[in-house]
């Protein structure tokens, strides 16, 4: 049995070689555009816990079933504005904890955090990037304003680094990233209400 979101395909188990073969398959369907595959079910069991192991090494004979769940690519957006959210909080909560370390001349620490703040946020902005251009807010200038501050606030805290002032970059941060990146709560949930629209209007 091969099924997708509890319906089966009508496609033959025995007709492919391999688990791969099966998915391409599966996937090439139209009624699959716009969804995403969440996860796989060989055996009834999760394939990426009991196949560590490419999806080619495993072949047809060795399966009697597979399922796949799937959400669609929209509502699978929304979840990550959601997640982004959570995000924006986290953010907040770094940048406070990487100035009250450096005020209390933790420097060492203050900096490991700071670098794990840095790299979260250069994740959090592509993230929101990539949503932008698939589903809105391409011409947003509350998106270019924060992007655009926040840009800003990374190259004025780099030229900070450089000359080792870490009471002006626990300023920086207390002060001007934590308010530039409390901003991004709005673009968010406007970006959630713009995919749902995007979604309605599918």
């Amino acid at each position: 049995m091969i099924a997708v979101d509890g319906r089966e395909t009508g496609l033959n188990i025995q007709d492919f070689e391999n688990l791969e073969q099966i998915l391409v398959k599966v996937m090439e369907d139209k009624q699959y555009e716009g969804r995403i595959v969440t996860d796989v079910l060989v055996n009834s069991e999760p394939f990426s816990e009991i196949y560590p192991h490419q999806a080619e090494d495993v072949e047809a004979s060795d399966i009697e079933s597979v399922e796949l769940i799937t959400v669609a690519t929209t509502e699978m957006a929304v979840n990550i504005t959601r997640e982004l959210y959570k995000v924006i909080t986290l953010m907040d909560h770094g940048a406070r904890r990487v100035a009250d370390l450096f005020r209390k001349a933790d420097d060492g620490e203050a900096l490991e955090v700071y670098q794990d703040l840095m790299d979260v946020t250069r994740d959090f902005l592509g993230m929101v990037g990539v949503l932008r251009d698939e589903f809105s807010l391409k011409r947003s200038r509350q998106f270019n304003e924060a992007a655009d501050d926040l840009s800003g606030l990374f190259s004025e805290m780099l030229e900070v680094i450089e000359s080792e002032d870490w009471i002006l970059l626990a300023d920086l941060l207390e002060y001007e990233f934590t308010p530039a990146v409390e901003r991004w709560k709005k673009i968010v949930a406007q970006l959630r209400e713009d995919i749902k629209d995007v979604a309605r209007a599918a």
